[in-house]
């Protein structure tokens, strides 16, 4: 049987649909963000990336930089294996101290990335809670809906970021049995934001356990950067709050935080966590840096803020139609796998500008994007750049605009 045949026509039926993906060869240069050189030759040498996930510019601070070398230089690049056959790093236990501290929670456990805490969390409370029903918010990311699929507890899907239909599902399900309501605070498409406080009351009515992921908020929101739950004031009734160190605070990870027992049990039973290598030592105490300058420094996220405001007005005097959402992600709305792209291309080749097409399947099919974040480290005339940009492609491919 000839399987590259059979690989290939399902390839050649996704450039068909516009769907296939094709990954920018960049190299971000220290201390330029959000600059990055461009090793393809049909874009200028020198690009301005506006999707990073490195909402802060965390991954380009000094601060950050001279702690990740410093534990080089001191304990070597790796892990060595496994925290159970290596040995804990001590600079696991202070990072997981510090994320304890963050979310106000009595303990935290670290993960190789966010993707991996979701799904290992969740597939092991939903496998080792006899009887569990996971329900799950439509809207929910992949590693969420995956650690529920590998769990094969039940599960219940509620209208996104509806809390009255939370309540009749939970309503309908019986009163002794373990339920898990999994959410997100801030979702990274459209960039809503859940309505965390009724949802947590309605939990909280049902004796539900509240599972939070917060990784698109965690260093951007509450005056600490704890995320919503902290802005909020509901850090202390939301039982697992799991966030990433791979966006805000500009390195690598992921982790939950809770009490000490549910923190200990996951470490238990997660083969997720069991069977996989540590974080390397230098980057859990970048991450740590990270977190605990963003812990006492609001200077990022209000320059950040700025950025984003300016962005959205500017969009709206051009009448380039963008979600109206609370966060500080822009989903700019081209509905159009194949202009999408052709968007994206013309924009890298002709305007040095980086932004990744979003098509199906990350977003549902007519509602293709792109998905723009501002960084404190956009300058205005970046903005201006972009904004200009789009304006000459909205006229040269007559796409509609918003009529103010």
């Amino acid at each position: 049987m000839d399987f590259d045949a059979l690989f290939s026509d399902q390839l050649d039926l996704l450039k068909k649909e516009g769907n296939y993906r094709i990954f920018a060869e960049l190299e971000r240069q220290s201390g330029a963000f959000p600059k990055a050189k461009s090793y393809d030759k049909r874009s200028p040498e020198n690009v301005t990336i506006w999707c990073s996930n490195d909402y802060l510019g965390m991954g380009q601070s000094q601060i950050v930089k001279d702690a990740m070398k410093s534990v080089i230089d001191t304990n070597g690049c790796g892990a060595g294996g496994t925290r159970n056959i290596s040995g804990t790093n001590h600079h696991h236990v202070l990072l997981e101290n510090e994320l304890a501290d963050l979310h106000r929670k009595e303990a935290a456990l670290l993960f190789t990335s966010g993707y991996v805490s979701n799904w290992a969390s969740l597939g092991t409370l939903g496998s080792k809670l006899p009887n569990a029903v996971i329900l799950s918010d439509s809207a929910n990311h992949a590693s969420m809906i995956e650690g529920i699929r590998h769990s094969r507890a039940d599960k219940v899907i509620w209208k996104h970021n509806d809390p009255d239909d939370l309540d009749r599902k939970l309503k309908a399900i019986g009163p002794n049995r373990p339920k898990i309501v999994a959410f997100e605070s801030v979702y990274s498409m459209d960039g809503d934001i859940s309505p965390m406080q009724e949802i947590v009351e309605v939990a909280e009515s049902h004796n539900a356990m509240t599972y939070l992921d917060e990784v698109h908020a965690v260093g951007l929101y509450g005056p600490r950067g704890g995320g919503i739950s902290e802005e909020l004031g509901l850090s202390d009734r939301i039982t697992l709050i799991e966030g990433t160190l791979g966006k805000a605070y500009g390195v690598m990870g992921g982790y939950i935080t809770g009490s000490k027992i549910l923190c200990d049990f996951i470490r238990s039973f997660a083969s997720g966590f069991i069977f996989t290598t540590a974080l390397p030592p230098a980057v859990a105490a970048g991450a740590r840096a990270s977190i605990a300058h963003l812990k006492s420094s609001e200077l990022e996220r209000k320059r950040q803020q700025k950025q984003v405001q300016k962005l959205r007005s500017d969009l709206d005097r051009a009448g380039i139609p963008h979600m109206n959402n609370p966060s500080h992600i822009i989903p700019v709305m081209i509905k159009d796998p194949v202009k999408c792209k052709m968007l994206s291309d013309i924009l890298m080749r002709d305007y040095g500008i980086y932004v990744q097409p979003i098509n199906y399947p990350t977003v549902p099919k007519g509602t293709e994007r792109l998905r723009f974040t501002p960084s404190p480290m956009h300058s205005d005339v970046d903005i201006d750049h972009l904004v200009n940009a789009l304006n000459v492609l909205w006229k040269q491919c007559a796409i509609a605009r918003v009529v103010a």
